[in-house]
């Protein structure tokens, strides 16, 4: 349902708030999300543009959350990269439809607001602070939160 560069920005920004505030290299978050690095760069570049996360230069820089975990909902990251595209119209342009969706689509509506309300509901420090589960969308590290 998911594009992997959404998949992506997911796993890349999860890593991040288990070690926010502390920077990480490109070379580090491919590492630990199992995302190449090639294509990590440019969804790093992306989610600053967006500002997800900020670069820092230097010995100790990398890159860093842009705001707390507890801000940023999933839906935001989702729609970012690659938004949730409602139906608001016949997706076959069937004149029949024109004035309201069918049923099947009306369905298919409701499930994409189901998504997208759950998704909104959920930030990156909820998905980290669910107890007794595996750490979402990355290998788990030995320290979280320096």
């Amino acid at each position: 349902m998911f594009s992997q560069t959404a998949e992506y920005a997911l796993r890349a920004l999860t890593y991040l708030a288990q070690t926010y505030p502390a920077p990480q290299t490109t070379a580090v978050i491919a590492e630990h999300t199992q995302v190449p690095a090639g294509y990590l760069s440019k969804v790093l570049q992306q989610l600053g543009r967006a500002r997800f996360v900020t670069a820092a230069r230097g010995k100790h820089g990398g890159w860093e959350m842009a705001k707390p975990p507890n801000t940023i909902s999933i839906l935001d990251i989702v729609n970012v990269m690659d938004p949730i595209r409602r139906i608001d119209s016949c997706p076959l342009r069937l004149q029949a439809h024109s004035v309201m969706l069918c049923p099947l689509h009306k369905k298919m509506d409701q499930a994409l607001e189901l998504i997208e309300r759950t998704l909104a509901s959920s930030t990156l420090a909820e998905l980290l602070d669910t107890p007794g589960m595996p750490v979402p969308l990355c290998n788990a590290i030995t320290e979280v939160r320096q």
